[in-house]
């Protein structure tokens, strides 16, 4: 029998690796400090979408820069303290911004996000909760007409690769989503896409399906990872010290300082994301749907209608900003008129960034029996699934048809 692999992190990608380890017969532990699947893949929008290959770095990002960082209504802000590792990590961003590096970025998404839904869904099989995953399209809304083009960059790109969009506008935005404000004039629909009806429960899902599967799950809080002198790790927990001789990395943004030790610096930031969530809605929407001014997604889930977004830079364990939850209701609102606001949840977590949005996929040249898998931005849902099926392949012995060069954790 194969020997136990060790997962930190049951994110929403540990728990991917789990399932897709015990598809190739290798027994998975995994060791996280909260509940699986709740920490940051639980608060995001819940778009799965196989056409989200355009990374934030995007050519002409850097003239809208000063304006998203010196509204305070924008989705973009900075925390004061941050600004020391912010700036170096917002150079290397810039750097990559050109056609023919945001092309290259692309392939890689590509690689991740297309086949997200099948996955997911032959994840799901026997579960009961096949359902979590639902067809939908996703639109992006424009407030102005002439805004909406099927010939700006990102959206040639995606056509190019295959993607089946389409511009509407007036009545049959309306007809597709009547609870829309009327202040939206026009839409780019991406078909062939679907949402997770809540990323809670969908990664509490899978969880239980690994675990029933023989997967062993242990809440601790891991401080440490080192080499032992006869090969293998040591994983120290606050608790135990555990010994395993392959381990994968999934801890998102907290990675980082478990490679420090090792001798080992990666361009992680903690890119803080927000959601509000309407438990009493009295309003639907259809589809997801992108405020593109707002740069936040609103879609109707179990728990009610959430709208989440914002990329707030600072450090790992700052305090959520209370100002957030006012902007985010009053986004909501401008995006839906007819939305009962009054009972409202309000949430942060922290997406782990890279600054070309690709994850750390992959073993570390020179260090034998660790990959890792982290670093998934705003994608984690999305890669996720894909992710595991890499990382299980090299971990038996498999080659990945896939060029891992561009996920290479020591690409920077």
């Amino acid at each position: 029998m194969a020997e136990q692999v060790t997962v930190i992190g049951a994110g929403i990608v540990g728990i991917c690796c789990a399932l897709s380890l015990q598809d190739r017969g290798i027994p998975v532990r995994l060791v996280d400090r909260g509940e699986p699947g709740q920490e940051t893949s639980f608060g995001n929008a819940g778009v799965v979408s196989p056409w989200s290959i355009i990374p934030q770095a995007v050519p002409g990002i850097w003239k809208q820069l000063p304006q998203l960082l010196l509204n305070p209504k924008s989705a973009l802000s900075v925390r004061a303290g941050f600004w020391p590792k912010m700036i170096p990590w917002g150079l290397r961003f810039l750097s990559i911004s050109g056609e023919q590096s945001v092309r290259k970025i692309s392939d890689g998404m590509e690689v991740l996000c297309r086949p997200s839904i099948d996955l997911y869904r032959r994840h799901l099989q026997g579960t009961g909760h096949e359902g979590l995953i639902a067809d939908s399209y996703y639109l992006h809304a424009f407030r102005r007409a002439d805004q909406a083009s099927l010939d700006d960059f990102g959206y040639r790109v995606r056509r190019e690769k295959g993607g089946d969009l389409e511009l509407i506008e007036g009545a049959e935005l309306r007809r597709m989503e009547p609870a829309l404000s009327d202040e939206f004039k026009a839409a780019i629909v991406i078909k062939g896409q679907a949402r997770a009806l809540s990323p809670g429960r969908l990664g509490a899902v899978l969880a239980d399906k690994a675990r029933a599967q023989g997967a062993e799950f242990l809440r601790a809080e891991v401080t440490k990872l080192a080499r032992l002198e006869q090969g293998g790790w040591q994983v120290v927990t606050k608790d135990k010290t555990l010994k395993s001789q392959q381990v994968i990395l999934a801890a998102g943004v907290w990675s980082a300082d478990l490679l420090k030790p090792l001798g080992l610096s990666v361009p992680l930031v903690a890119e803080r994301g927000y959601h509000v969530e309407f438990s009493n809605p009295e309003a639907t929407l259809n589809n997801s749907i992108m405020d593109v001014d707002a740069k936040v997604v609103a879609s109707s889930m179990e728990g009610g209608l959430r709208v989440a977004g914002t990329a707030e830079f600072g450090s790992i364990d700052a305090p959520a900003d209370p100002k957030k939850q006012k902007m985010l209701i009053d986004q909501a609102k401008s995006m839906v008129p007819d939305l009962d606001t009054s009972q409202v949840r309000f949430w942060m977590g922290r997406r782990p960034s890279f600054p070309d949005s690709l994850p750390a996929i992959g073993p570390i040249e020179g260090i034998k029996g660790l990959f890792t898998a982290f670093g998934h931005s705003h994608y984690g849902l999305m890669m996720a699934p894909k992710t595991a099926e890499l990382v299980a392949d090299l971990m038996s012995d498999r080659h990945p048809n896939t060029d891992m060069a561009a996920f290479s954790p020591m690409r920077f």
